[in-house]
């Protein structure tokens, strides 16, 4: 991505052209330049506690680029006399580790200090804007330029050579505010989701905290299936989503080979099945709704007839559930596994078979919002994608 040897080092950009998409108005060619030569980059360091309240200024450490969508807002204060004090408005990433592969980048909104596994940037803003600076960096992903081949890093080398094509300052200015909208809608998006969730939580956690039925153990309700892939359809292959359930493996943004020998040993998966797998602990047990087969590590819980159709999908996902896993999962980390036959012999409290479709009717229509809600973020989310891909070079 390194630009020429003319242009290294030069304060005059050369001409080029102009992206698939653009404004009305604008017809100026963009310039091309090393990126390096229009901006500062700052380096982390550890903090250096002190007792002074005149020098106290947020610290960041890479867990807060989760914090929020684009700007690294609030955080506790350190007291921290720091020599790379980033300035307003500086991008903000990880240099190192697998926090490259996830590709956060942020902008602070004041002066802060970062540790040593982050880096800053700042753009001359006589040439390159803030923001068009944070998005053209968003675009590029970072991952794809980063040194992968031990632990991924990112470090000067990898920055200054990124050819960057700018336009006027008019033009960078209708570009980011246009994208900041978007950003600002998709971040109202997400809140009006979360609340939904945080609703549909408190009402299953209100649900099965008062249940008017009986006490069985998850034995006497659902039966362990061992029916495997007879072969005699084409059947397809699903996976297990904490978000979606059961869903087909294809539609999951991972490349997964199966050979057609391990295929034919799969478990089959009926709709109304319930889903044990690895990361039910943190996730708890997925719901299928349609017909397939899955993977022999998954164990398939097949509901009897004191079950209504669904009614312990909301309650299987639910953190007080997930909660109690904790006394049948065993190891640490990604070792970690659930001993069925002692979570079968778990109790719980089910409503009468009448009251169980009731309940199943009024999550239903919770769930549905839910899912419309997601398909709108979505679809945001793919107009950014789109407009990242084409309002650039």
């Amino acid at each position: 991505m390194a630009d020429t040897e003319n242009n290294k080092n030069s304060n005059s950009p050369a001409s080029t052209s102009a992206p698939a998409l653009r404004f009305p108005g604008f017809t100026e060619p963009w310039q091309k330049c090393r990126l390096g030569d229009y901006i500062r980059i700052f380096s982390g360091e550890s903090p250096n506690r002190i007792n002074s309240e005149y020098d106290k200024i947020p610290y960041y450490k890479v867990e807060q680029l989760n914090w929020c969508e684009k700007y690294l807002g609030e955080t506790p204060y350190l007291s921290q006399r720091g020599k790379n004090i980033l300035p307003e408005g500086c991008v903000v990433f990880s240099k190192r580790g697998a926090a490259i592969l996830t590709n956060k980048v942020r902008m602070n909104l004041f002066p802060i200090n970062i540790d040593t596994n982050l880096m800053g940037i700042k753009a001359d803003n006589s040439f390159i804007l803030d923001q068009y600076l944070f998005y053209f960096i968003l675009r590029a992903r970072l991952n794809r330029i980063a040194d992968t081949s031990t632990i991924p890093q990112i470090n000067n080398i990898h920055i200054n050579p990124i050819t960057i094509y700018v336009p006027s300052l008019a033009e960078q200015e209708i570009i980011t505010k246009f994208l900041a909208l978007l950003d600002e809608r998709i971040a109202t998006q997400r809140r009006l989701i979360e609340d939904l969730e945080k609703l549909m939580s408190s009402i299953v956690d209100r649900i099965f905290s008062d249940v008017d039925g009986e006490v069985v153990k998850f034995r006497d309700i659902l039966e362990i299936s061992t029916q495997r892939n007879d072969g005699k359809a084409d059947y397809r292959i699903l996976s297990a989503s904490q978000e979606f359930g059961m869903i087909e493996r294809d539609s999951l943004d991972i490349d997964i080979k199966a050979e057609a020998k391990s295929v034919k040993m799969y478990k089959r998966v009926h709709p109304g099945d319930y889903v044990l797998h690895l990361r039910s602990f943190q996730g708890g047990l997925a719901f299928a709704e349609v017909e397939g087969i899955c993977s022999p590590a998954y164990t398939i819980l097949r509901p009897n007839k004191r079950l209504e159709y669904g009614y312990l999908k909301e309650y299987f996902n639910s953190s007080k559930f997930i909660k109690s896993l904790v006394l049948v999962t065993y190891g640490i980390r990604d070792g970690r596994s659930i001993n069925v036959e002692e979570f079968l012999d778990m109790n719980i409290s089910i409503h009468h078979k009448n009251k169980q479709a009731e309940i199943v009717k009024s999550l239903s229509m919770l769930s549905d919002k839910l899912n419309v809600e997601a398909s709108i973020l979505n679809r945001y989310e793919q107009q950014r994608a789109y407009l990242l891909s084409n309002l650039f070079i």
